[in-house]
């Protein structure tokens, strides 16, 4: 059984800082692409940031300046730093790894999310 556990959200005033993680494990071969996405209510679902094996970064326009994306490869995390919280970043933060895993004999390739991590900024 494969997961990923999210953690790191809460109440944060306009201005402040939070650092998402997630962590991945089960029976895992490989992780490859990992990243963030966030919902708000009554809104589709938008990407924030990803990361490569190789630690190659992109962001939303949107996050770009404030969040910043990183990983430790051996601990099969991701972590989310946002800093300068504006209340529009209210949202449930969901990470999303790309990864091969065994299923019985095979190995499989696949995408995963987190169960989401509500953040709230207040303004």
């Amino acid at each position: 059984q494969v997961q990923l556990v999210e953690s790191g959200g809460g109440l944060v005033q306009a201005g402040g800082s939070l650092r998402l993680s997630c962590a991945a494990s089960g029976n895992i071969y490989s992780v490859n692409v990992m990243g963030w996405y966030r919902q708000a209510p009554g809104k589709e679902r938008e990407l924030v940031a990803t990361i490569t094996s190789n630690k190659i970064t992109n962001y939303a326009e949107s996050a770009k300046g404030r969040f910043i994306t990183s990983r430790d490869n051996s601990k099969k995390t991701v972590y989310l730093q946002m800093n300068s919280l504006k209340a529009e970043d209210t949202a449930v933060y969901y990470c999303n790894v790309d990864l091969t895993y065994l299923d019985g004999s095979y190995f499989r390739e696949g995408t995963v999310w987190g169960q989401g991590t509500q953040v709230t900024v207040s303004s």
